[in-house]
């Protein structure tokens, strides 16, 4: 009988449990944001940012340098947690610059409209996705410098997941003679 009351007890314990959900609001830009690729302080970078609330990390998103990053991120299979949710800076709000994007005027990654391949440059040097609430400020920003106004699903992996020739970046030339040269002068 001892056995049964707990049990019981026990099941109408695990019946009142209710799944509490996580916070996934945007947390403002700040000088402890470090980016998840780079591990460097995201405000000393230029362009938009972005965060990526995950599964089971509650209050403490993954910044990312670029937007360009965190859309590569959820388009990699081998992540250990489940993406809740992804913020990006408005480049058109009030105030907000190329140098300065932004504390709180963080956007949802999936209402944002964006300008792929134009000529953007972000905070690690790669091309940028620039993302912008208002469909007549992406075009804006288009027009002055080039590029594609799209939604996020619409962005190909091409402009997120290739490779990227960064400036002052050696050719493989370069690099497979520099290494013949130090085996040579190691004696290998």
């Amino acid at each position: 009988m001892k056995y049964l009351l707990i049990a019981l007890t026990a099941l109408s314990l695990s019946a009142c449990k209710e799944d509490i959900m996580q916070d996934t609001a945007a947390l403002p830009l700040t000088e402890e944001a470090i980016g998840h690729y780079c591990q460097m302080e995201l405000l000393e970078h230029g362009g938009p940012k972005a965060q990526a609330h995950l599964a089971g990390l509650p209050g403490a998103p993954l910044f990312f340098s670029q937007v360009r990053d965190v859309v590569a991120y959820t388009r990699m299979p081998e992540q250990s947690h489940d993406v809740l949710a992804i913020w990006v800076n408005d480049m058109g709000a009030a105030g907000a610059t190329w140098d300065a994007p932004g504390a709180r005027n963080w956007i949802t990654a999936e209402n944002a409209i964006y300008v792929v391949g134009g000529r953007a440059i972000g905070g690690m040097g790669a091309p940028e996705i620039v993302p912008f609430a208002r469909q007549d400020d992406a075009t804006e920003f288009a027009k002055a410098n080039g590029g594609a106004v799209m939604r996020l699903a619409e962005i190909p992996d091409s402009a997120v997941l290739a490779p990227v020739a960064l400036d002052g970046d050696a050719t493989d030339d370069d690099f497979n003679n520099r290494l013949r040269a130090l085996s040579r002068t190691s004696g290998g």
